[in-house]
């Protein structure tokens, strides 16, 4: 049981995908860093001095200075700036997602033909299948 469970993981699939997991945990990092830290405070000071990460609605009713701050004393609090910058997260990794793996992989794909699966007979030109021994059109033998 075991020599079967390290031939599947030496096989590659298994090693692919978990280097794909850290490449992508790694990206989400770059991402998240690239929101917070340099996209959203040009946007916030375009609106007005507004921190994304400090938009948040209480829900208990009492006004608090910071989200830290409504955490800190327990209070329930909508964070839809947090959402809002989880939202670019997602649409910055979207695009790198289509643009660097999913449109090259599909033109990758697109170039290659497909298997053969039928061969022409010499003798009438029609299409047979490869492993046929007699033309089923014209009958003839074919060596």
């Amino acid at each position: 049981m075991l020599k079967g469970f390290r031939d599947f993981a030496i096989r590659g699939n298994v090693i692919d995908l978990a280097i794909g997991i850290i490449m992508g945990a790694a990206f989400g990092k770059i991402v998240t860093s690239l929101v917070n830290d340099i996209i959203m405070p040009p946007i916030g000071l375009i609106l007005g001095r507004v921190d994304f990460s400090n938009l948040f609605i209480s829900l208990s009713g009492v006004a608090y200075p910071s989200v830290a701050a409504a955490k800190e004393a327990g209070a329930p609090t909508l964070n839809y700036g947090l959402f809002l910058n989880t939202i670019i997260e997602f649409v910055i990794v979207a695009f790198a997602v289509y643009f660097f793996i999913v449109q090259p992989y599909t033109r990758l794909k697109k170039g290659e033909p497909a298997p053969a699966n039928t061969k022409p007979c010499p003798f009438c030109a029609t299409d047979i299948p490869i492993a046929a021994k007699r033309c089923p059109h014209c009958t003839s033998n074919l060596d």
